[in-house]
């Protein structure tokens, strides 16, 4: 996929790595829908502010009908609640699940449609590296970016006919607010959002985009006792 003369929806477009996915895309030609909950808080120029929250199918469905040109999706939109699975409130858990899961696939079944009647294209889904290992701090993000995970692998089986090719990002911390109380090593989210447009073009079904994404990746392999190694 060659990026200049495409058009794209970035859902999380507002701020943080969504904003420079969106700054990415425009400085490579590409028509751009920035979606957000609150579209005035868009402030990139150049850039089509659309209404949308991922958890509210109504906003997904009119933000379809809005964005009918779209042959790249990036479901960016997240959160990260830091609820731990044992002790929060149930509500806090399920948000993240019906955030990055359900929200992101509520997109997807929206505009794959969309996608394939344009001539098809890319659907890009903005994983993590913590959906392949989880921490007790991490444990409901991890769970619901296992779970996106998931459904990417099985989406891209059932798109790859309708010419809509779905692949996945995974990357460790980036310099974002999300991360603002992570003393670990953060990567630039405009380093990582140039990886991920250019794998984009290099029709990449798995973009491993930082050193820490691909140890554990590495690790995979190993099984418990590589990703865990302080275990008893």
């Amino acid at each position: 996929m060659k990026i200049a003369g495409r058009t794209a929806l970035v859902t999380g477009a507002n701020r943080g790595f969504g904003r420079h996915l969106a700054a990415e895309l425009v400085a490579r030609g590409a028509t751009v829908y920035a979606g957000a909950r609150n579209p005035d808080s868009v402030d990139l120029p150049g850039v089509t502010p659309v209404r949308l929250d991922i958890t509210d199918p109504g906003s997904v469905a009119a933000a379809a009908e809005i964005a009918g040109d779209v042959t790249l999706l990036i479901n960016n939109a997240g959160v990260s609640t830091g609820a731990d699975l044992l002790d929060a409130d149930l509500d806090t858990v399920r948000l993240e699940m019906e955030t990055h899961y359900f929200g992101t696939l509520s997109v997807v079944r929206a505009f794959a449609p969309t996608i394939a009647a344009n001539g098809g294209g890319t659907i890009l889904n903005i994983l993590s590296a913590l959906s392949w290992i989880s921490f007790p701090q991490t444990g409901a993000y991890s769970a619901a970016k296992s779970a996106e995970w998931a459904m990417t692998n099985a989406l891209r089986t059932q798109l790859a006919d309708r010419g809509v090719r779905v692949a996945g990002l995974h990357v460790g911390y980036m310099d974002t607010d999300m991360t603002a109380g992570v003393s670990a090593p953060k990567s630039d989210p405009a380093d990582i959002a140039r990886i991920a447009v250019d794998g984009i073009e290099a029709d990449r079904y798995e973009i491993v985009a930082d050193e820490t994404s691909r140890r554990v990746l590495a690790g995979l392999s190993g099984g418990v006792a590589a990703l865990y190694a302080d275990l008893p």
